[in-house]
C-alpha cells in the first residue's frame, strides 16, 4: 500500500508540473534565454512596441529577452544574428525579422548551430521560400513564423477611404475618386501584401483610381516630400485628391504634414489612413485629422514568446500550422477608448499574457484578437465589475 501511495504521490506531483492551475499548458519548467534581432532604429515606434512587448511577456511567462537593434542596417543585422550563433552560451531562441530578405543567411547559419529560430512580422519569400521550403523541413530549426494578415488590413484601410470619399462625394471632374498610395518599400513582404490589400480594394471599385503608388522607406519625412509632389501634380492636372493611403503612421503623418502645407484639412477637405497604432496616431484620430490606424501588430512581439513559452513546455503550436497569422483590427474615433491609453504609456505589463497561451488538448490554438486584449486588461479602480 506504501509503495501504491508513492507512486500515485510521483504521479500527482509529475501532473502538477505539466498541468498549471488554470488548465493552460504545462507550467514554466524552465527559465527560457530569447534573443531578438530588431530590424528597426532606436526610437522607431513600432519596432520599440514590438521589443517592449517582448519583454513584458518575458517578464509573466519566466522568458529573459534580450534586445539586439540592429538601426535599419541590415548588414548590422546579420553580424549581430551571427554573433549570437557564434556565442558560446546559445539562447534558447533566436526571433528574426526578414526585413528585406536579410534573416535568410541567419537562419541557414542557426541550423548549423542547432540554433532554434522563430521568424517575427516578415517571413520567406520568392526564390529563399522556394529553395528553402516550409518550416522545420530542410530547415529542422526554423519554428515556424508568426505573421499577421495585413492584405486584410490595407483593404480596410483603403475601403474607408473609399466610403468616406463617395459619402462625401470627392468625386474629380473625370466622376472617379483619386486616392494617393504610399508604400513603405518594394521588397519587404509586410509591404508587398499591404500594398496587395490596396489594390484589391481598388479593384473592386470601379470608381476609385490610384493616381500613383509611391515609397517613402517608411519615413516620415518622405512621405512628406512624396506628398508635396503628388498634390502639386493633382493641381496641375486640375484631380481632386479624395484620400491618401499611407503603409504606416509615420508616412501617414508626413503626409497630412505636406496636406497642411498645400493648404488642405485633414479630415474635412481629404482623408488619411495610417497603420501602426501609434500614440501620435490615436492623437490625430482624436482631433479628427485622420480617419483610422489599422495595426495591433506590434503585440506580434508579445505572442512570439507565448508560442515559444508553449513550445518549450511541450505544447507545439505547429500541432495546427507552424505558421501563425494574427489578425490586425482599425482603431477609429469609435473605438479608441478601448486601447488608446494602453498604447499611450505603453503599460505593456497590464496584459495578463499567460491568459493567452494554449489551453490543455488545444496546443496551437490562439486567440490573439483585440476583443482577448481588451478583455485581459485590468478593470480601472472605481469601475464597478
Amino acid at each position: 500500500m506504501t509503495g501504491f501511495l508513492r507512486i500515485l504521490l510521483a504521479a500527482g506531483m509529475a501532473w502538477g508540473v505539466l498541468m498549471p492551475p488554470g488548465g493552460a499548458v504545462a507550467a514554466a519548467a524552465k527559465r527560457l534565454d530569447i534573443v531578438f534581432v530588431n530590424p528597426g532604429k532606436t526610437g522607431e515606434v513600432y519596432w520599440d512596441m514590438v521589443a517592449q512587448t517582448m519583454q513584458a511577456a518575458g517578464r509573466k511567462l519566466d522568458a529573459h529577452v534580450e534586445v539586439l537593434t540592429s538601426e535599419r542596417n541590415y548588414r548590422t543585422m546579420q553580424e549581430l544574428g551571427f554573433g549570437v550563433l557564434a556565442r558560446r552560451d546559445k539562447p534558447d531562441f533566436l526571433i528574426l525579422s526578414n526585413e528585406e530578405s536579410a534573416a535568410v543567411p541567419i537562419v541557414e547559419a542557426a541550423e548549423a548551430a542547432g540554433v532554434k529560430t522563430l521568424l517575427l512580422s516578415n517571413t520567406l519569400i520568392g526564390e529563399d521560400a522556394v529553395r528553402l521550403g516550409p518550416p522545420r523541413q530542410k530547415l529542422k530549426t526554423w519554428l515556424g513564423d508568426i505573421t499577421t494578415d495585413l492584405q486584410t488590413a490595407g483593404a480596410r484601410m483603403a475601403n474607408a477611404l473609399i466610403t468616406a470619399a463617395r459619402d462625401e462625394r470627392w468625386q474629380s471632374p473625370d466622376g472617379k475618386i483619386h486616392l494617393l498610395g504610399i508604400g513603405g518599400d518594394e521588397i519587404t513582404p509586410a509591404s508587398i501584401v499591404r500594398n496587395a490589400g490596396l489594390k484589391l480594394a481598388v479593384d473592386a471599385a470601379p470608381d476609385v483610381v490610384v493616381d500613383r503608388l509611391l515609397f517613402a522607406n517608411w519615413t516620415q519625412s518622405e512621405a512628406e516630400t512624396v506628398t508635396a509632389n503628388y498634390l502639386s501634380w493633382a493641381s496641375r492636372k486640375e484631380i481632386r485628391p479624395a484620400g491618401i493611403w499611407a503603409g504606416n503612421d509615420p508616412m501617414a503623418l508626413g503626409a497630412m504634414r505636406a496636406v497642411i502645407a498645400a493648404g488642405l484639412v485633414p479630415g474635412r477637405d481629404i482623408q488619411l489612413v495610417g497603420l501602426n497604432w501609434s500614440e501620435e496616431a490615436l492623437r490625430e484620430i482624436r482631433a479628427g485629422r485622420l480617419l483610422l490606424t489599422d495595426g495591433g501588430h506590434f503585440l506580434l512581439g508579445g505572442w512570439s514568446i507565448v508560442l515559444l513559452r508553449d513550445y518549450a513546455d511541450g505544447c507545439d503550436f505547429a500541432a495546427v500550422s507552424p505558421r501563425v497569422e494574427v489578425k490586425t483590427s482599425a482603431i477609429t474615433r469609435q473605438n479608441l477608448g478601448s486601447v488608446g491609453d494602453l498604447i499611450k504609456t505603453r503599460a505593456f505589463d497590464r496584459i495578463d499574457f499567460a491568459r493567452f497561451r494554449a489551453k490543455a488538448g488545444r496546443c496551437g490554438h490562439y486567440d490573439f484578437s483585440l476583443d482577448a486584449l481588451i478583455s485581459s486588461l485590468p478593470v480601472p479602480e472605481g469601475v464597478a465589475d
